[in-house]
């Protein structure tokens, strides 16, 4: 398997506590980093307004609760987007998009649906339009074999990010 698939298959994916299938170990420690720094902030900032010596094992505390709580959102995301099924999706109904030019195959757009949704899965807490020109940045890193310039791809990217964003209950863009 390429470094570009992915699988959906919960038995690949165990919880490492539970060993319950469907754990998404991206997702977790995606949202584990992210409440980890959120954590270190809200905990520095209580240690520093206390002014206490208590300031960095506050902040090392914070980290610890924020790594645990950001893990379990990162993986109640990540669960909730089956990348086979969001594949399968857009093969079927890309054609029907008003972006993608006529006569391009689904394969031009893959990699942008991909992103769309991934990137999803990192940002779920932000805006589409707050992380666009981040990830207009790297989409020449990440775009494969895919021609699309990230003007074009943008679209696709957006597309994947509502479709899941909607589903999460989410305000989309």
């Amino acid at each position: 398997m390429s470094a570009r698939e992915r699988t959906n298959d919960p038995a690949r994916n165990p919880d490492p506590i539970t060993k319950v299938p469907g754990s998404h170990p991206v997702g977790t420690g995606i949202g584990a980093a992210v409440g980890g720094a959120a954590g270190i902030g809200a905990a520095a900032a209580a240690g520093a307004a206390v002014g206490s010596p208590a300031g960095p094992v506050g902040a090392a505390a914070g980290a610890a609760v924020g790594a645990v709580v950001g893990g379990l959102a990162g993986k109640a995301v990540a669960e909730d987007i089956d990348p086979t099924e969001e594949n399968r999706y857009w093969r079927e109904n890309f054609a029907t998009r008003p972006y993608v030019t006529q006569g391009n195959p689904y394969e031009e757009y893959g990699a942008a649906y991909q992103y769309g949704w991934e990137s999803y899965m990192h940002h779920h807490h932000r805006r589409f339009d707050e992380v666009e020109s981040n990830l207009g940045r790297d989409w020449d890193r990440i775009k494969g074999k895919s021609k699309l310039k990230w003007e074009q791809a943008k679209h696709a990217t957006r597309d994947a990010w509502n479709r899941i964003a909607s589903r999460q209950g989410k305000q989309k863009d």
